[in-house]
């Protein structure tokens, strides 16, 4: 089976909920202002291109990359099949002259910009769960000390049956409303230490990862380029200290398994980005 008969059958199992590829892409307008969020995101980008670019050109042996198409995509192709008259930027070239040569390409490399340092950010987001996981269950544990007299009468007993569920492995799922007693001033207190509770475990439900983030409505773009070169593609998101890729089949293999959202990947739309829909791969 050819490559791009693999990726035909993977966008036969992906829910159309997600993306529905019988349905052509809508064109989209570009910007009519560049804001200086927008200026410093394109600056950013140009950087990530321009380092997988040179990690491409300067270290490897067997193969060139060539900039084609928007600025955050290049081409990589075997070294015997680079075409010097043409160069190492292919962008501003009629298609017509180089469909035959972008078929000859290896690969098609999207790159995208994350302003992290990733390890600190995880190290961080780590420390944060960890602090929040233990004011929890300090939390529960000082309730249920202090508390438990109330909490016992029928009326409330619901809320002794949840702190007594509440354990290191339980946290993640755990929800409930708070309670809000004012009627006494131990009562009042009581709610008040159920909101620390509940602010906590919050934070420790709370998925803060650093992701891969290609559009929905980019996953047709690509499809319909690889329906036309038959080229393998991939993602790069470059942070400021590491460089993560996945190939396109991969990401198409993910969302056709509902049961990986939530911990390999998630579905949102991007304020950042005009709220387009898009898939937030956990690197």
């Amino acid at each position: 089976m050819i490559y791009f008969e693999k990726i035909r059958e993977l966008t036969k199992l992906i829910p159309a909920s997600i993306v529905d590829f019988s349905i052509e892409r809508e064109r989209t307008s570009p910007p009519t202002q560049a804001s200086s969020n927008f200026i410093t995101n394109k600056e950013q980008g140009d950087w990530a291109e321009m380092l997988i670019f040179r990690a491409i050109n300067e270290t490897s042996k067997n193969y060139v990359a060539v900039r084609y198409g928007k600025s955050d995509d290049i081409i990589a192709v075997k070294k015997h099949d680079f075409n010097s008259d043409f160069g190492y930027d292919i962008s501003k070239i009629k298609h017509s002259e180089i469909d035959d040569y972008v078929k000859k390409a290896v690969a098609g490399l999207e790159i995208r910009s994350s302003a992290f340092l990733i390890d600190k950010y995880e190290n961080q987001m780590q420390k944060r769960t960890d602090l929040n996981l233990k004011k929890a269950l300090s939390v529960k544990k000082q309730i249920l000390l202090e508390y438990s007299d109330i909490l016992k009468e029928p009326k409330k007993n619901k809320y002794l049956e949840i702190l007594n569920g509440i354990n290191e492995n339980t946290i993640f799922a755990v929800s409930f409303i708070r309670p809000s007693w004012k009627s006494t001033e131990k009562l009042a207190k009581l709610s008040l230490l159920f909101k620390e509770l509940k602010d906590a475990i919050i934070i420790v439900q709370k998925r803060d990862y650093l992701s891969i983030t290609p559009k929905v409505e980019d996953l047709k773009v690509v499809h319909k380029w690889i329906e036309k070169f038959n080229v393998p593609h991939f993602y790069f998101q470059v942070f400021f200290d590491k460089s993560f890729g996945i190939s396109f089949q991969n990401i198409l293999s993910l969302i056709t398994e509902p049961e990986k959202e939530g911990e390999y990947y998630e579905i949102s739309e991007d304020i950042k980005n005009q709220n387009k829909t898009t898939i937030k791969i956990n690197t």
